[in-house]
């Protein structure tokens, strides 16, 4: 929950002004009421326009909701779902975030599903056993389609805190993931997986040169358009 209409436009100008040719994926996803603000100055851009949450109905009483479609009217291209802090403020479960993934893709939007554990839970040993079940929950709802989504893994004890898993420990949640994906799908190598727990300029290259972390899903750095220049540098 950050921007505003003027921060928005510095940021979003910032990044147009300093991309140059680069060789990565890149896209910002914003809050619902700016998406037509973002959509009017990514025109024509190589950056596409991402949503950070969608409803799990399509249509209908469900006041303050937005849905897939509406986001699609917009040129949404991708959406967050099941991020750690709808989770956790929102009590999403599982089952929910399947369904917001199917919703997307039904729209022709990309969803972007975020798993990852809690301190607690690695600290149990759970965090193999916690990533599967929450990615396990989309592929049963969207096998059909697993390959048309992206994967996040975000820690949760790392978003916000300045703390970082080693290159190691995200490396070796990322095969996790990449493994299961693989055993849902033919076209698993399709499929991304980014990961999401307080990437930064300073840790960016290292992250993304390990074997299965295809991308970032960028937090506060992102809001930062050197921070995000350089992120996107490492990328390419």
């Amino acid at each position: 929950m950050n921007g505003s209409l003027a921060a928005n436009e510095a940021l979003i100008k910032g990044l147009l002004a300093g991309l140059g040719a680069n060789a990565c994926q890149v896209s910002v996803c914003a809050p619902s009421i700016y998406l037509a603000q973002c959509q009017s100055l990514l025109a024509g851009s190589a950056i596409s326009l991402g949503a950070q949450d969608l409803s799990q109905h399509e249509t209908g009483a469900y006041t303050g909701e937005v849905s897939g479609a509406m986001l699609r009217e917009f040129g949404v291209r991708h959406v967050l779902v099941g991020h750690s802090e709808r989770r956790q403020y929102h009590f999403e479960t599982d089952a929910q975030v399947a369904l917001k993934a199917s919703r997307a893709l039904a729209c022709g939007i990309t969803p972007i599903v975020c798993v990852g554990e809690t301190l607690a839970e690695r600290e149990a040993g759970k965090t193999d056993e916690v990533v599967r079940r929450q990615l396990a929950a989309v592929i049963h709802a969207n096998g059909h389609c697993i390959s048309e989504i992206v994967v996040a893994y975000e820690p949760v004890w790392a978003i916000g805190t300045g703390k970082t898993a080693s290159t190691e420990q995200a490396q070796q949640v990322h095969a996790v993931l990449r493994a299961q994906l693989q055993a849902a799908s033919a076209h698993a190598d399709r499929i991304q997986i980014l990961y999401g727990g307080s990437m930064n300029a300073g840790n960016a290259a290292q992250l993304l040169a390990q074997p299965d972390i295809d991308g970032g899903l960028v937090g506060g750095a992102a809001l930062k358009v050197a921070d995000f220049l350089s992120i996107i540098a490492s990328a390419s």
